[in-house]
């Protein structure tokens, strides 16, 4: 089959500027991770011990798989198409009962969570598989997601029929098999393996959709800041200054973020001889970069809640690692996408971690105040480097 015949099929985006876009459908879709990162940020708020980040981890890497998957079916097929449409709408069910049963998934709600997770990947994947003709140049691809999907769902409705204590385990081992397939081609015996050469991706529509996602989880934590002040009985100077962190802290992750251009994203995808590979890339640096956003959400929590508590141990452990975690993805991001090192952010994660630890006896909103100007001076010098590089790269041939 030719590139032609299988752009010529009914479910696949036909080519075109307009058909690259993110579509209505997909922003849709996207309301419910709102949900859902709320969820496993609460849960991680409410369960802040090492067992806790592990099985939060856990949550966040499946909640970012089913997103990611979701996202590679939207990126070649149109969700315009009404059988398409109708799969994403199951999938934004599944993902709802997910997310409702996220605080108890290590609980009584786990085998709900695993069937739901389940039906959810094997079933988008099936549909792909028995919609495309066998001669189509991704459907081998999809034969291989599907069984990964369906090894991964084993393990997963396997954790869910265990006991607690067997599913970290056990889930830890679904979500290897869906992270890193990918790395190797979703090699099976007897199916072979793919090749990201083959996947022919828009750069504009992954760059896209990985910025919608990131407003997700930055709402996130302006969510945080704006309930905990209204939930607040007296507003003091105290109360104020750690909403003013709060949202300073975010406005600084927005502006790192956003100032590394689409335009230089999507570049580097188009361009690149192996644009499946760099789509790819993308996406493993955007589960750490969220994962810090996510983080940061529950300090900013924890600040207003008890702003003159003493930031010792796991208060301040989460202050610091959520910022540090989003600088050194965000550095890695900008590195795929412009090959340029920021080498002012990764002095800017060396000194938060000194902070973090020589500020355990500090108040929280006083940790707090210092992590956040010093997160705001790393984004003013790093967006004052990024504007002069984006200006060589305005008047590169």
């Amino acid at each position: 089959m030719t590139a032609q015949d299988a752009s010529s099929h009914p479910l696949m985006r036909q080519p075109g500027a307009d058909n690259t876009r993110v579509m209505n459908e997909e922003l849709f879709f996207d309301l419910v991770y709102v949900f859902l990162v709320t969820q496993i940020s609460h849960g991680l708020l409410h369960h802040l011990t090492p067992l806790g980040g592990l099985q939060t981890l856990i949550l966040w890497f499946a909640a970012w798989l089913g997103w990611q998957y979701t996202g590679w079916v939207t990126n070649w097929f149109d969700p315009r198409v009404p059988a398409l449409r109708g799969v994403l709408f199951l999938t934004m069910a599944l993902a709802l009962v997910c997310g409702a049963a996220a605080p108890e998934a290590f609980g009584e709600r786990g085998l709900a969570f695993a069937l739901c997770y389940s039906l959810m990947q094997v079933g988008r994947s099936a549909f792909i598989v028995f919609s495309l003709p066998a001669s189509h140049p991704l459907a081998p691809n999809y034969r291989r997601i599907l069984g990964w999907g369906i090894i991964a769902a084993c393990f997963w409705i396997a954790g869910g029929l265990a006991s607690p204590e067997a599913r970290v385990p056990l889930w830890a081992a679904g979500v290897a098999c869906e992270y890193f397939s990918p790395m190797f081609g979703f090699w099976l015996p007897g199916l072979g393996r793919s090749h990201t050469s083959d996947w022919t991706i828009s750069g504009s529509h992954i760059v896209e959709r990985c910025q919608l996602f990131v407003i997700v989880a930055l709402g996130e934590t302006i969510m945080a800041s704006g309930l905990s002040l209204a939930e607040s009985e007296h507003w003091s100077w105290i109360e104020f200054g750690g909403f003013g962190a709060s949202f300073l802290c975010t406005l600084a992750m927005w502006w790192l973020y956003f100032e590394t251009s689409s335009e230089e994203a999507e570049h580097a995808i188009s361009s690149s001889s192996d644009p499946g590979r760099m789509g790819a890339y993308f996406h493993y640096l955007h589960v750490i970069l969220i994962g810090g956003i996510i983080v940061t959400a529950v300090a900013m929590d924890m600040l207003l809640e008890n702003p003159v508590e003493e930031a010792k141990g796991a208060p301040a452990l989460v202050m610091t690692l959520g910022p540090a975690l989003y600088l050194l993805a965000s550095t890695a991001y900008r590195w795929v996408a412009t090959r340029r090192l920021a080498s002012s952010q990764m002095v800017g994660v060396g000194l938060l971690l000194v902070v973090g630890f020589a500020g355990q006896s500090l108040p929280l909103w006083m940790l707090a105040f210092c992590e956040t100007t010093l997160f705001l001076i790393i984004s003013v010098i790093g967006s004052g480097k990024i504007a002069r590089s984006k200006a060589c790269f305005g008047k590169a041939p």
